[in-house]
């Protein structure tokens, strides 16, 4: 059997051989694999109307399209398959307690409180640990994760139970998602005078693809118009039925501002737990985690927020969270207070690591440091191949031309006070809709103050920096203002969006749609040496104006379409306009005229977008 042909070029024949590829993988990953030269690929595709380098990073349709025409079936693999793999490969697992029943010891109940913003998600945490935290938020909302724990007591019973608190602003999507993946049980907070909302229905939708159990919180029943009943028949809409209504959901009406029935809400969560789930851990096993949020403290280093969800963490082990390693130097609790080891469900600060993980990275401890660097390297170059081929555009032989002309794109860098702040802000920007015509790319992200680095690479690609609750340092400001770099500091998301959106549309190409002026009968055509041929017109209706574009159409066809009304005179004066009724002399910017056309006059006027 003859080998393909894969446009022109000829290639091995994969009959049916299945090929797995990592996401990002480049034609050199692909020419390895099956043992070609990667040059033949390269040729191939340009034949086939796409051109690609060598090293760079593929879509995986295109290593699929090129995988099918030699007969190989391509799977690309997932970044959770290539991950489970990678850690297999080093005899390591995420995700499953070591031991029997017996080593299993029972766990604090993870929580996350969820709801629609301004609902008081924020106070009722407040309130649960007497702390204040909304005050110090930009605009009263929380702007990135927090973990706490706090003791209750449930039948006579000192109860620990972990909050998580995750932000209320729609744009935090991906990060409230995370929150309500590593958690246990989830309660929506709901106002009692404010009613079920968009987000609210987000963070039940969330909830419920977690498969956790839900409680309801009904806030601020101290208000007068407060209807916690009528909250409850809304919530029946979405598969939350109260126990009072016969269904197996918990309602607590409570007023985080005055403290009202918080005790009574501590109880549903942890009678829910008892009911609903079988909360069990190995806690002297290695420990495993999730990165809560992580950020970069000037005086600390790389700081991440970790909730253990089975083991123990103890100050000096080897751990790698996502791409980011290091050894524990320092825990300390939500309180500042520092701990020496952290068993499950517990939050800590986790002090030590040579980078910033990202929010919801998977933690876990390794045997040596070596192991947690190869570990954190090899997921750096898959996320880095990752995002190469997702920010591709595929440019095709027959679209170059219009791609080498100037294309409107916005660059954006974006700096943050902590790693979920700075995806949660991306996410958002990126979800901007906008005309094909305008892009906006992210060209670089990261956790910490503006620095020259970020400013000179800004300088470079013609980007304007971000810098969300992080300001310039050094002498970063001055060069800024040297080289003309565009630094714009928010602290509130709403504002990023809002402006960043204004950006993208000022930089659309106007819409322009015709408007009609009116219509002249051309009756007599007079020769002129100077000037060509002059009609002698009747203005039909409407307006005949001077400069304005016209077309010519005769016996009701369009016989030229782009003219220019040149000169108008009414009588021996020079006009600027002529109205319908009146006779007048023209002449326009194309010479072939006969007696009876029509000339029809019109203007561009500028649409405003949406």
């Amino acid at each position: 059997m003859r080998a393909p042909e894969v446009g022109g070029v000829r290639l091995p024949d994969g009959r049916g051989q299945v090929l797995r590829l990592a996401q990002g993988a480049s034609l050199s990953d692909f020419a390895d694999k099956i043992d070609v030269n990667p040059s033949q690929l390269v040729q191939a595709l340009f034949n086939l109307g796409e051109m690609v380098t060598a090293t760079q990073s593929v879509t995986p349709e295109t290593l699929q399209l090129l995988g099918e025409e030699m007969g190989y079936k391509v799977q690309v693999v997932s970044p959770e398959d290539e991950d489970r793999e990678l850690l297999e490969s080093f005899d390591l697992s995420f995700g499953e307690d070591e031991g029997g029943e017996d080593d299993l010891e029972r766990r604090p109940a993870v929580v996350t409180v969820m709801g629609h913003v301004d609902h008081g998600k924020t106070r009722l945490l407040d309130s649960i640990r007497s702390a204040k935290v909304g005050e110090a938020e930009a605009g009263g909302i929380t702007q990135h994760i927090g973990a706490y724990q706090v003791t209750a007591e449930v039948d006579g019973v000192d109860r620990t139970i972990t909050f998580i608190d995750t932000p209320g602003h729609e744009a935090f999507t991906a990060m409230r998602a995370r929150g309500a993946k590593s958690t246990d049980i989830a309660i929506i907070v709901v106002a009692a005078d404010d009613g079920v909302m968009p987000q609210t229905v987000e963070a039940i939708n969330h909830a419920q693809a977690a498969e956790v159990p839900i409680v309801v919180a009904v806030n601020k029943i101290d208000k007068e118009s407060a209807q916690p009943d009528k909250i409850r028949g809304q919530m029946t809409e979405y598969g939350l039925v109260p126990e009072e209504y016969g269904g197996d959901t918990m309602f607590v009406d409570i007023s985080a501002k005055q403290g009202l029935n918080i005790d009574s809400l501590l109880e549903a969560v942890v009678l829910t737990a008892d009911a609903a789930l079988d909360l069990r851990a190995n806690p002297d096993m290695d420990a495993q985690g999730v990165a809560i949020e992580a950020h970069l403290d000037r005086g600390r280093g790389p700081v991440a927020t970790v909730l253990i969800q089975r083991g123990t963490l103890r100050v000096g082990d080897s751990i790698v969270a996502g791409d980011a390693y290091g050894r524990v130097r320092r825990m300390v609790d939500e309180y500042g207070e520092d701990v020496a080891e952290a068993a499950p469900s517990r939050p800590v600060q986790v002090i030590g690591l040579t980078s910033v993980c990202g929010a919801g990275d998977t933690l876990m401890v390794v045997e040596e440091d070596r192991t947690a660097r190869q570990i954190a390297d090899r997921r750096n170059a898959r996320k880095r191949n990752a995002l190469a081929a997702r920010s591709r555009r595929r440019i095709s032989l027959e679209d170059l031309d219009s791609h080498l002309k100037e294309t409107s794109q916005l660059n954006l860098i974006i700096k943050g006070d902590n790693s979920g702040t700075v995806e949660a802000l991306e996410e958002a920007l990126m979800g901007i809709e906008i005309d094909d015509e305008v892009q906006l790319r992210v060209i670089d992200r990261g956790v910490g103050a503006v620095t020259e680095t970020n400013v000179n690479l800004a300088a470079a690609s013609d980007a304007v920096i971000i810098g969300f609750n992080v300001r310039a340092e050094g002498k970063a400001t001055e060069m800024a203002g040297r080289e003309g770099v565009d630094i714009r500091y928010y602290s509130i998301i709403y504002q990023a969006i809002d402006e960043i959106e204004s950006a993208l549309k000022g930089m659309l190409k106007p819409i322009y749609e015709e408007k009609r002026l009116g219509q002249a009968e051309i009756r007599q055509i007079f020769r002129s040496s100077k000037v060509g041929n002059i009609a002698g017109c009747m203005v039909l209706d409407g307006i005949v104006r001077r400069n304005a574009k016209a077309r010519l159409i005769r016996d009701g066809k369009v016989v030229q379409d782009e003219m220019t009304v040149t000169s108008l005179r009414r009588e021996k004066d020079d006009v600027t306009e002529v109205r319908e009724g009146f006779e007048c002399g023209l002449t326009v910017s194309y010479s072939d005229i006969k007696i009876d056309d029509i000339i029809e006059t019109y203007e561009l006027v500028e649409k405003p977008r949406d």
